[in-house]
């Protein structure tokens, strides 16, 4: 069965704090859904230079500063229509008022294997449902670990021992076994083929309709080797996630960095938005603002904290996230959902 364990897991240590994460969403009451996401879907987007592809032919999606998301790996029986996500979420905001919506989900590129009852339909009927809304979608794909649960694992295995044991490293951590971190390092072409699986799972998600990529797992070199079990310099990894970007780029698909905190002023330039998780409560948030400052929005979102501690911070000027609170087992289902504004 399909579980989506990294709805599941805390984030783990990253130096003296913790992960980054990024997505994206936007703006609009319940009461003016419609205007909003009219005015969305027929504003300007730029455009990749030179995409190639029939996907890639038409402008990227990129979001505004302020926008509003809704993070839902984990599907639902009760939207089995909707491929397991529901996408008539609507809950009042930290600042009161109407009930929003979130115009843009956050979502796997399969559906939840508890709703399909296998582990490799592509989500379209969600992609389907969030468009009809005039919302849009992100595709959560895991591009720095690889997870037993998917369905071309058996290719990352057989690669690996067909290559002396060089590309599937220590489990991810110990209550997640069921993944290993893989190395991006290029010496017997563990890189080359971690970005032709990526560039698989990303034409996929450009089939089956999602606007933006959602990469995450890709700050090995912030870990170290005692963790990962590879040795990865900040400039290897500075290639592997620039790569990431060029890719979703050439597949007509807007980027988000989750993670790799300590590289966001190197790649901020290549990637359209960031997601967070936890920025608050391990004091990391400073460290995203140059997206903001380029106008790229930082998708952010907190478990352990509660909304009226942090919701204030992330509303500022001098932040400007576009922050939630979820479940604070760190399950990403439909509820809870609370965003800031």
């Amino acid at each position: 069965m399909l579980v989506n364990f990294r709805a599941l897991r805390p984030a783990p240590l990253r130096l003296a704090g913790r992960l980054a994460v990024a997505a994206a969403v936007l703006l609009a009451p319940v009461t003016a859904l419609g205007a909003t996401a009219s005015a969305d879907a027929a504003a300007p987007a730029t455009a990749s230079a030179a995409p190639a592809g029939a996907a890639a032919s038409a402008a990227i999606w990129r979001p505004p500063v302020q926008s509003r998301w809704q993070y839902q790996l984990e599907g639902s029986t009760a939207h089995a229509a909707t491929g397991g996500i529901d996408v008539d979420v609507c809950v009042t905001p930290q600042t009161g008022g109407a009930c929003v919506r979130p115009s843009v989900f956050d979502i796997d590129l399969y559906v939840d294997a508890a709703v399909a009852g296998n582990n490799t339909t592509v989500n379209t009927a969600a992609v389907k449902a969030i468009h009809a809304r005039g919302a849009k979608a992100i595709c959560y794909v895991d591009s720095g670990s690889i997870e037993e649960f998917r369905p071309d694992y058996r290719q990352f295995v057989d690669w690996h021992k067909s290559h002396g044991n060089s590309l599937l490293g220590k489990p991810f951590s110990a209550e997640f076994p069921n993944e290993r971190w893989a190395n991006i390092n290029n010496d017997k072409g563990q890189r080359d083929f971690l970005l032709r699986m990526m560039e698989a799972r990303v034409a996929k998600c450009a089939a089956a309709g999602f606007d933006g990529v959602e990469f995450d797992v890709v700050h090995a070199h912030e870990e170290g080797a005692s963790v990962t079990g590879w040795k990865i310099s900040a400039a290897t990894q500075l290639v592997y996630n620039r790569a990431l970007a060029d890719m979703a780029h050439r597949h007509g698909l807007s980027a988000a960095l989750k993670n790799d905190l300590s590289q966001v002023s190197d790649l901020v330039s290549s990637f359209d938005y960031a997601v967070n998780e936890e920025c608050f409560q391990w004091g990391e948030c400073a460290e995203l603002k140059p997206f903001v400052q380029a106008g790229k929005p930082v998708f952010q979102v907190e478990y352990k904290t509660s909304p009226s501690s942090f919701c204030a911070k992330a509303n500022a000027a001098a932040l400007n996230f576009n922050a939630i609170k979820k479940a604070s087992d760190y399950s990403l289902k439909n509820q809870p959902y609370k965003p800031c504004r």
